[in-house]
């Protein structure tokens, strides 16, 4: 895994992000943690990668469809940073600017680990492309949820496109996310997906008030 490329951190709002392999529970814990934080009084918003716009239903349905059969790495990879591209532009920025907490499950970390790591595709590249895409604009904190694919894709019973492919490619992806969080640790929080719900949820928000704290000065 390459240095990161340097971004930017929004100056308005908090910018947090959930990744990490299938059935980790990334939906679980970006909602618990709305859930807190709109109780203690700040405006949440909670958004998803791939598809919270109009044009990234579209593709949505394009790179998870199994319908879809094979589609070239490149051609994949594009269009997830497409649909990247909207979502800043549409759904997180503005939310941001009116200083807002935005909580995403899934961002740029996603394609490097999938299409990176796991697909082959050159990371320096395909970074340069997702930063273009996304304005170089970086979550103040992604949490991790480290789980076995074996464990996480038991999870599911009807598996979509990506979730269809080989453990091989999972571990992969898996490998992918721990280097990411383990070149900008300042950033990052890696958590066992195996432990319980009520106590990665309490590690996450005590990882994030500080942050909260930071940007409300």
């Amino acid at each position: 895994m390459s240095e990161p490329i340097p971004g930017v951190y929004a100056d308005r709002g908090v910018f947090v992000c959930f990744e990490g392999g299938e059935g980790a529970g990334k939906s679980t814990q970006s909602g618990l943690l709305r859930e807190r934080l709109e109780t203690a009084g700040h405006a949440v918003l909670l958004t998803f990668e791939p598809g919270d716009t109009a044009v990234g239903k579209d593709i949505r349905r394009i790179v998870l469809d199994p319908a879809t059969g094979h589609l070239a790495d490149r051609t994949e990879a594009l269009l997830y940073a497409a649909d990247k591209a909207e979502h800043v532009e549409k759904v997180v920025l503005p939310a941001l600017r009116q200083g807002q907490v935005v909580i995403t499950d899934r961002y740029v970390d996603t394609s490097l680990a999938y299409q990176g790591a796991a697909r082959g595709l050159p990371i320096s590249e395909l970074e340069q492309v997702l930063r273009w895409a996304t304005g170089g604009l970086r979550p103040h904190l992604t949490v991790v949820l480290d789980v076995d694919p074996v464990a996480g894709l038991g999870r599911f019973e009807g598996r979509d496109r990506i979730e269809a492919e080989s453990v091989e490619f999972h571990q992969r992806a898996r490998a992918g996310f721990l280097d990411l969080a383990a070149a900008a640790p300042d950033h990052y929080l890696v958590l066992d997906a195996r432990a319980p719900v009520d106590e990665i949820a309490e590690a996450v928000h005590a990882r994030l008030l500080p942050v909260l704290g930071e940007l409300a000065r």
